[in-house]
């Protein structure tokens, strides 16, 4: 058995098609069909469904595929290991993050290269349920997401901070003076939001109807971006965690408010909770505990609004 007869298999797993698996694998389709062949012969039983194009994992070859994964995952592990050990740790550290927390990622993967300079980074922009997901899969190290979740139970949680939700508007388009909002105004403005499917957007949506009121979504969007291209370009409103201001902060004429009553939500680092633990997910979890995201956050709605200018 040959570690690259491992690594095709849990390629093909997450391409599920022979060809695509193949090409990844940097070797022919019939070169990686043969390793499969021949990893059935030595273990003695039938791993893929046989058909003229893949049909998926044997219920054997289900359970063949978690303990590749795990052997994987393991021998990086001990790559990391030995690199620890000549000082310097390499590899790569895979990171999922949910889409609002996107823009303060670089607040984390700033510091990890500052202290492990050999150290690549893969960020990628996921839900909740695929970071779970892909961690029980061994396809990521760290997750960046929501934590009042009770499936991230038997997860190694690190709580960072609290987002607080505030309404992002033009400068000049509220009252001079406001210093807050109801949820009953902010759902009379033409709003931008998030798509329905996305889990930040049912988060508001569970607000507004806490508030028995119907927003009046205008523009929807899966890009945290295009909501403030819309707020600023657009004459819209919309309704963003306070930590996306840390994004902002170099934009002029724009300004955010809090919404009353308060809506936050606690984010945090998960991880696999096993022992022993990789080294590149310890110095994630160090790394994240050196950095103080609650007061940089809160740094931008201290004493109400704060109008966010490049002089800030």
């Amino acid at each position: 058995m040959f570690v690259r007869q491992l690594d095709y298999l849990v390629t093909l797993a997450r391409e599920k098609h022979f060809a695509r698996a193949a090409e990844i694998c940097c070797v022919s389709q019939p070169a990686l069909s043969a390793a499969v062949r021949n990893l059935e012969t030595e273990l003695g039983i039938a791993i893929v469904q046989r058909g003229q194009r893949f049909q998926g994992f044997t219920p054997e070859g289900e359970r063949i595929l978690d303990w590749a994964r795990q052997t994987l995952a393991a021998l990086e592990g001990l790559k990391q290991e030995a690199s620890m050990s000549r000082v310097k740790l390499s590899g790569t550290l895979r990171l999922g993050a949910i889409p609002t927390t996107m823009p303060i990622v670089s607040l984390l993967t700033g510091r990890c290269r500052a202290q492990h300079a050999d150290l690549r980074q893969l960020v990628l922009s996921l839900s909740t349920e695929e970071i779970m997901r892909r961690l029980d899969d061994f396809e990521l190290d760290v997750g960046l997401t929501y934590l009042e979740d009770q499936r991230l139970n038997g997860f190694h949680v690190q709580p960072l901070y609290r987002e607080r939700y505030m309404l992002l508007a033009r400068s000049g388009s509220m009252p001079d003076g406001k210093e807050d909002v109801s949820w009953e105004e902010a759902s009379e403005l033409p709003l931008c939001l998030l798509t329905s499917h996305m889990q930040n957007r049912r988060i508001v949506d569970a607000a507004f109807r806490r508030a028995e009121v119907h927003p009046n979504v205008v523009v929807e969007t899966d890009s945290v971006f295009a909501l403030y291209s819309h707020v600023r370009h657009a004459d819209l409103f919309s309704v963003v965690p306070h930590s996306l201001l840390y994004l902002f902060e170099l934009r002029d004429g724009m300004m955010a408010i809090p919404i009353v009553p308060e809506l936050s939500r606690s984010i945090g680092l998960i991880s696999l909770d096993h022992e022993p633990c990789s080294p590149i997910v310890v110095a994630a979890r160090s790394i994240a505990e050196q950095i103080n995201l609650q007061a940089q956050f809160d740094a931008y709605i201290s004493g109400g609004y704060q109008p966010i200018t490049s002089n800030d």
